[in-house]
C-alpha cells in the first residue's frame, strides 16, 4: 500500500457541488440535497484500501453521533473500477450494508469530483460550513494500519465540536494520509 498525503485545499473556499449516484438508495444525490444544517463532511473513501478499512467502524459511529446534531456526511469513491474491481458500485453497496454505513455512499466514476476537490487519498476529509465553506481538510485522526493509535476520530470530532459551537477551527491542519486515489489512465 502506497501511502498518499492530501493535497492542499484553500480553506474557506466554497466547496465544489456534485451529482453522482448514491449506491445505497439508487438515486443521485447532490452536495445541496444531503448538506447539513451545521455542516457537511465530505469523505473521499473507497472499499479496497487498508487505511479505510481500518476507520470504518469509527467513521460509521461518529458519522451516526454528529448526524444527530445537523452535520451531515457523505462517502465518495472515485477510483477506477476497471483496475480496481473491489471498489465497483456494486461491491461499495455490499461494503455500506456490511459497515452499516449511515450516510449516502456515492459513486464518481468520471472523477471529475476528486478533481474539483483535488482529493489525492482515502481516507480524506473536507468539513465544510453551513455555508458549504471549507473549514478543515485533513485527517480524522492520527491512527495508521499498525502503529497502535486508538481510532478515535481525535481531529475530526474537535473540528466539528467546534464548527458546532461557532468557534475558530485552527488552520494548522494534519493533512489526510492514505492509499493514493486509482486514476483512470
Amino acid at each position: 500500500m502506497a501511502l498518499t498525503q492530501s493535497n492542499p485545499f484553500p480553506l474557506g473556499a466554497k466547496a465544489p457541488d456534485f451529482n453522482l449516484p448514491d449506491v445505497i438508495s439508487g438515486n443521485s444525490v447532490s452536495l445541496k440535497d444531503i448538506k447539513g444544517d451545521k455542516g457537511t463532511v465530505i469523505m473521499f473513501i473507497c472499499n479496497h484500501c487498508p487505511y479505510v478499512v481500518h476507520v470504518n467502524e469509527a467513521l460509521v459511529r461518529i458519522a451516526d453521533h454528529y448526524q444527530k446534531k445537523g452535520i451531515a456526511f457523505v462517502g465518495i469513491n472515485s477510483n477506477d473500477v476497471s483496475r480496481y474491481p473491489d471498489d465497483s458500485p456494486q461491491k461499495m453497496k455490499k461494503i455500506a450494508d456490511q459497515e452499516s454505513y449511515c450516510f449516502p455512499y456515492l459513486y464518481d466514476e468520471s472523477q471529475d469530483v476528486a478533481r474539483a476537490y483535488d482529493a489525492a487519498c482515502t481516507p480524506e476529509f473536507y468539513v465544510v460550513d453551513e455555508e458549504s465553506k471549507l473549514v478543515y481538510h485533513g485527517q480524522m485522526d492520527d491512527s495508521r494500519p499498525g502503529n497502535s493509535v486508538p481510532v478515535d476520530g481525535k481531529d475530526l470530532c474537535m473540528t466539528l465540536d467546534l464548527l458546532m459551537d461557532g468557534k475558530s477551527i485552527s488552520k494548522n491542519q494534519k493533512p489526510g494520509i492514505g492509499c493514493g486515489i486509482k486514476w483512470k489512465i
